[in-house]
């Protein structure tokens, strides 16, 4: 195949046999790396993934092309044997999801056709697609509002940038600067917008059990003086899981005429669950509201979501510019899609979204969600019955389940934080597993770093969880007696059939 034939293109009438003919080199890429990888992620750490991926990507950019099929061929082996795949259910430290087949499907029809969701002539069905989409999504989330709306965004820091943005704007004609008020357990989103924003930096409000303290925030509240404020509790935090009180969030909020946003990145789905949606009581208090599909909600980064309880609270997104939403082309007819966004070119994640409710409805999803948070209570359970292992206690987190060896427990603070650190590092490198690391309170009211599994997998078993569970006491023996090398590297070598895979 020569070099040129990389150009070809996606759309059009033949563009889709040129597109089948490389989606065919990239599905038995991708087929054969992942039984290449043999895990959850390569072993070796860093630099031996540097090092074989640009055995085969180098040089990125050479004089004379190598074909696309080569060039495919080569580089999605690179990715995808050298990926942390969400798919294994060893994986399991981040808020990072395994994708839906059909979300992935629907998203290649969406690069292929490449609409930019900034104008109407650039994309006149994806924007109903879209308009559709926000729709559902903002009665799922305001379902008694009378005019509830949403925007599509690339996830939770964007949805709460905006959502400080609107706030700050609402606050202009009152006295004094906006003040945000959040948790000690607010995601870092909230500090960096209220800084890109020019506000003053938020007042932060302690918390009790990773959840923030009522007491405490009605102190902060009243010691502001009356002035604007924002009130961001969070649904779903990203180290625990915890949910904030929201209805007595919500009522202490509206005693001092403050108004409330909610971050429910993680959390939110679980509206789509009768049985699980009243964990979210009170949400549909807040007057906007962060919620990602690409985190318990299976779609393809990017897919977040900002639902407010009043369209005429999107009025400061409006923007005139003749090229895309001229005024006689509006007063003509042509939608104006401008306003949806403070990005210009963005592209139409609200296809996926929309192809997977519809495959799955909101009782299929319903499933999903359930499935996740059923594993996560049985994986506690499993937890509990291993006397080397000791789970974080409290109730499980939506589904984040903190846990650490018991030998940990048995040294000094510092010494016992560096051997559940070491566990992580080693399992990494030796490409068994992913797990996440969080500090937070123990029953004795001290901070101890702990292991941290989220359970996002929404096919995968206890039963595939539980070898899990027997590397952990191992790797952290040999951590408290010294064996490690502060990087776990001496686990590189270990031989496939020792790692976990499906």
């Amino acid at each position: 195949m020569s070099a040129g034939t990389g150009a070809s293109l996606a759309g059009g009438v033949h563009g889709p046999g040129h597109l089948r003919a490389l989606t065919a080199v990239v599905l038995d890429t991708l087929e054969t790396a992942a039984r290449t990888r043999g895990g959850p992620l390569p072993a070796g750490g860093p630099d031996a993934v540097a090092r074989r991926t640009t055995a085969l990507a180098a040089p990125v950019l050479p004089e004379e092309g190598i074909g696309a099929e080569a060039a495919l061929a080569d580089l999605v082996r690179a990715v995808a044997e050298g990926a942390a795949d969400p798919a294994d259910p060893a994986c399991v430290a981040h808020l990072h999801c395994p994708p839906l087949a059909v979300a992935v499907a629907a998203e290649l029809a969406g690069a292929a056709l490449n609409p930019s969701m900034d104008s109407w002539d650039q994309a006149p069905a994806a924007g109903v697609i879209e308009e559709l989409t926000t729709a559902a999504l903002a009665r799922l989330v305001h379902p008694e509002a009378a005019t509830p709306d949403a925007l599509i965004t690339s996830g939770g820091t964007e949805s709460n940038l905006v959502a400080l943005l609107l706030a700050r704007e609402r606050a202009a004609a009152g006295k004094g600067p906006l003040r945000v008020v959040t948790g000690v357990n607010a995601h870092h989103s909230v500090h960096r917008a209220a800084w890109t924003l020019g506000l003053p930096a938020p007042a932060v409000v302690a918390c009790h059990d990773g959840r923030i303290d009522p007491a405490a925030l009605e102190g902060t509240l009243a010691g502001l003086g009356g002035g604007p404020a924002l009130v961001v509790a969070t649904a779903g935090t990203t180290d625990e899981g915890r949910i904030d009180p929201l209805p007595e969030i919500a009522r202490i909020a509206e005693r001092y005429g403050a108004e409330l946003h909610v971050d429910a990145a993680y959390g939110g789905p679980l509206l789509f669950s009768e049985r699980l949606a009243p964990r979210l009581a009170g949400l549909d208090r807040a007057v906007s509201v962060t919620f990602d599909l690409h985190k318990l909600g299976w779609q393809p980064v990017a897919a977040g979501v900002l639902a407010v309880a009043d369209t005429a609270l999107l009025a400061p997104l409006s923007l005139r510019t003749d090229y895309l939403n001229a005024d006689d082309d509006t007063e003509a007819g042509l939608p104006d899609l401008l306003g949806r966004s403070i990005r210009t070119t963005r592209r139409p994640d609200a296809l996926k979204i929309a192809v997977t409710f519809r495959a799955l409805g909101r009782r299929g999803l319903s499933e999903l969600v359930e499935h996740c948070v059923r594993t996560a209570e049985e994986f506690g359970r499993a937890v509990d019955a291993r006397p080397a292992l000791r789970r974080r206690p409290g109730g499980i987190g939506i589904s984040t389940v903190l846990f650490r060896p018991v030998v940990a427990d048995e040294l000094e603070p510092a010494a016992g934080d560096a051997v559940v650190a070491e566990v992580r590092r080693t399992l990494l490198m030796g490409g068994r597993a992913v797990l996440g690391r969080a500090v937070a309170e123990d029953g004795d009211g001290r901070r101890r770093l702990w292991l941290k599994a989220t359970l996002l997998h929404p096919n995968a078993a206890t039963a595939d969880l539980a070898p899990l569970l027997d590397l952990v006491p191992e790797a952290a023996e040999r951590a408290a007696a010294g064996g490690g090398d502060g990087g776990g590297r001496g686990d590189t070598d270990a031989p496939a059939a020792e790692r976990l895979s499906p």
